[in-house]
């Protein structure tokens, strides 16, 4: 039991160290490794950016000599094929480190055990399994990603009691706290690429990046824009702090996105129209290897994404208001919707925050017919 007590004490390290890289590493796992000798902490590290040496080799070079007979803990299955860096697993066997914790395997099919069995090879004992729910959430997007080639998406929305994301004037500023408004702040440092539809552009002429208190990461801003509608004035497109790309389709202004391209943007045909397919869009998105997209779309667009089953992930703020406007004032979902209740999409896993007078309901959609 006290050996349990101490693997768990290990690995929440292990796991608190990848969790602090999260939106960093790009379409690469997050994952950290602590190494333990004699009751105490000779290595630490986390895989910090894709490209750059994993959590394994930072934890290694800290330990130097001392790693002969050690322990490691890591979240993820220690890699045994080359890519950017050399495998993992090599490095642990030639290091001499006696024991290996995995939390998770690699769901990667250049790995998917093969890390594990190499270790074994080479008669380094292995256990796989502590904590792994912990660290299969750490790489949700990862895990997505990696099988399927699509971003994994996140959405977000702030709204009334009563579902509204706007009056029906239009005005939308503030629904949340300034607390709230904070942690979406935090998503988007967390998350590749931030999508919105067009109609967003135009009515707030926002900037969509990350603002914090401390430096952080600005997104790649998405835009919905079956008809390229953007002007080149906006602040996506005059403000080069993060790329901008646009979806379209093939009905769409050439000239217009001759003008858009000419200013920087990367213009991308999502099928022949007259709405832009957006599962084509996400497979696109894949392709330039962005494997998480925080979605603020407005009603539409949400509603749209989630009636192609795109979304992966719900962030849900409400706000302890009632606004009214009835059909003049915007939802925050708006689709067909089905005829039964039974039929509902439902959320799964479900957390609930509070942020200031703000509940936010964290939950994964379960799509009908879905296993």
């Amino acid at each position: 039991m006290l050996q349990l007590l101490n693997d768990e004490y290990y690995m929440q390290l292990a796991i608190q160290l990848a969790q602090g890289a999260t939106g960093q590493t790009g379409i690469n796992p997050v994952v950290g490794c602590v190494l333990v000798k004699d009751g105490r902490i000779i290595g630490m590290g986390a895989h910090l950016k894709r490209g750059t040496p994993h959590a394994e080799i930072h934890a290694l070079d800290m330990a130097g000599a001392d790693a002969a007979g050690s322990t490691a803990y890591v979240t993820l299955e220690p890699c045994s094929h080359y890519g950017a860096t050399p495998p993992c697993s090599d490095r642990l066997v030639r290091e001499r480190v006696k024991r290996v914790v995995v939390s998770c395997t690699d769901p990667n099919p250049l790995v998917a055990g093969t890390g594990i069995a190499k270790l074994r090879q080479h008669s380094v004992e292995v256990s796989v399994g502590l904590l792994a729910e912990h660290a299969l959430r750490l790489n949700e997007v990862f895990n997505h990603f990696i099988l399927t080639r699509r971003p994994f998406v996140t959405l977000k929305t702030a709204s009334t009691l009563d579902g509204k994301i706007a009056s029906r004037t239009g005005d939308s500023r503030w629904i949340t706290s300034g607390e709230a408004r904070q942690f979406v702040h935090t998503l988007r440092h967390q998350h590749q690429a931030i999508m919105v539809g067009v109609d967003t552009v135009l009515a707030d002429d926002p900037q969509l990046t990350t603002r914090l208190d401390v430096p952080a990461l600005h997104p790649i801003r998405v835009i919905a824009d079956s008809r390229l509608r953007l002007s080149t004035g906006a602040r996506v497109v005059t403000e080069p702090c993060a790329e901008t790309i646009v979806l379209t389709t093939a009905e769409a202004s050439q000239a217009k996105r001759a003008e858009l391209e000419a200013a920087g943007v990367t213009v991308l045909d999502c099928g022949p129209g007259p709405r832009v397919n957006l599962t084509k869009a996400m497979e696109l998105l894949g392709q330039r290897d962005i494997a998480s997209i925080l979605l603020e779309g407005g009603g539409q667009l949400n509603g749209a994404m989630l009636e192609a089953r795109l979304i992966n992930k719900m962030v849900l703020f409400y706000a302890p208001k009632i606004i009214g406007g009835g059909a003049k004032a915007p939802d925050n979902f708006q689709f067909g919707g089905f005829e039964r209740m039974n039929d509902a999409i439902r959320l799964e896993r479900t957390e609930l925050q509070q942020f200031g007078d703000d509940i936010c309901i964290t939950g994964y959609p379960h799509y009908r017919n879905e296993v």
